[in-house]
């Protein structure tokens, strides 16, 4: 090759499969938005918009000017922080599991949803995984050359995976099925009799259960979201991520934990050993705080109360300027169908010219349906990151950008 000659382009083909391009040109919008003059009310990255109790800031800021704390940790997590999770697991799931074997710390759930395809698939095997869903499980896929089976999560079943509808021979092939009960973008929550099913099926056709339950501490009307391994016998088939970012307000420390089948968690653990040296000690001391809190301040409800309070003003809000959406049961998010007359039924990028244009004629940040996967075409995700009396704004603006296009 001269010098004057075309070079060949330095960028994988497998990172236009990796679903975070949306993202992105939704910062760009907002970048424009900015630019123009709005004040932008950003509801579109699930970013929690408050700070960790003291308590877990005073531990970390302790820890990190102690002279013996900077040197590298453990890959597979620190011994008091997995013990920590397991006394955990315990008293908020009643789930048994070894800290020793089946658990390893994370930098945050998203580390472990994008290696563990893998740590336990070959190129060329099969998954299933939910469409809409979070996009990191489709891009894990793509990473590591693993074909994706998606199960489709359809209205007119609330947005429940049908797990009768995934034929024998997807079953038969399949290594995994990821699935996340309470979801992102979509809260659906199960009961205990429906993760027994899923474990029966898994463990007939010899599938592990990947299950995120990332907003295990946000559950609204008296619910509490579940764990899989709560299920007897879930630990021959099952793993599950928990995560810091949005039960204990920790996003920016990135970390949390995997924890389940022995065989999955030892096989990430390899690949994490050859990847990272783990999380920073000072951070693992600030969540095992976080944890121990958790199990003695008695407010069990945790960040869920205030999650539920901005979701009823926000959807009453909402209502009042004329869209109607469903409340969700869990999580930080609304999972919203475009409001009437805003593109035709079926037709292809509505959702994304709904947020371009909210986010550039009125300063609201949402998030595309599409950017999940293709079922998510006429819908848009609303993050409930802002204090009410912003959201209440953002309601006004809504409304007024839908009177504006109807």
């Amino acid at each position: 090759m001269t010098q004057n000659s075309p070079k060949r382009k330095w960028r994988s083909d497998k990172l236009s499969h990796l679903g975070s391009s949306i993202f992105a040109e939704v910062a760009a919008w907002k970048a424009e938005a900015r630019q123009s003059g709005l004040d932008v009310i950003d509801l579109g990255i699930g970013s929690p918009d408050q700070a960790p109790l003291p308590e877990i800031r005073h531990v970390l800021s302790e820890a990190v000017l102690r002279d013996d704390s900077y040197s590298y940790p453990a890959s597979e997590g620190s011994v008091e922080f997995r013990n920590k999770a397991a006394e955990w697991m315990k008293w908020r799931f009643g789930a048994e599991v070894n800290p020793d074997e089946e658990i390893v710390a994370l930098m945050g759930s998203q580390d472990g949803l994008a290696h563990l395809a893998l740590a336990v698939c070959n190129p060329g095997d099969l998954a299933i995984v939910p469409d809409p869903g979070y996009p990191i499980y489709s891009g894990s896929l793509a990473i590591a050359g693993v074909r994706a089976w998606p199960i489709p999560l359809l209205e007119e079943n609330a947005f429940l995976p049908d797990l009768d509808s995934i034929p024998e021979e997807v079953w038969r092939e399949a290594v995994f099925i990821l699935l996340s009960f309470p979801g992102n973008p979509i809260s659906v929550t199960v009961d205990l009799a429906y993760m027994v099913r899923l474990v029966e099926l898994a463990r007939q056709w010899d599938v592990l259960i990947i299950h995120d339950l990332a907003y295990s501490e946000m559950g609204f009307d008296g619910y509490r979201p579940i764990s899989i391994l709560q299920v007897p016998g879930a630990l021959d088939t099952a793993v599950e991520f928990h995560s810091f970012s949005k039960s204990f307000n920790m996003a920016g420390c990135r970390i949390g934990f995997m924890t389940g089948n022995r065989q999955a968690v030892g096989a990430l653990r390899e690949l994490k050993s050859n990847v990272d040296y783990g999380v920073f000690d000072p951070i693992q001391e600030a969540a095992v705080v976080a944890l121990e809190q958790a199990m003695t301040s008695g407010q069990e409800r945790g960040v869920a109360a205030l999650y539920e309070q901005r979701r009823d003003i926000f959807v009453e809000a909402l209502a009042r300027e004329g869209w109607s959406v469903s409340l969700p049961a869990a999580t930080m998010f609304i999972w919203a169908r475009l409001p009437d007359g805003y593109g035709g039924a079926g037709e292809a990028g509505r959702s994304r010219r709904f947020a371009h244009d909210l986010l550039l004629k009125f300063g609201v940040a949402v998030i595309p349906g599409d950017a999940f996967g293709g079922q998510g075409e006429g819908f848009v995700r609303i993050a409930l990151v802002e204090d009410e009396e912003r959201l209440m704004e953002a309601a006004r603006r809504i409304g007024e950008f839908i009177r504006t296009h109807s």
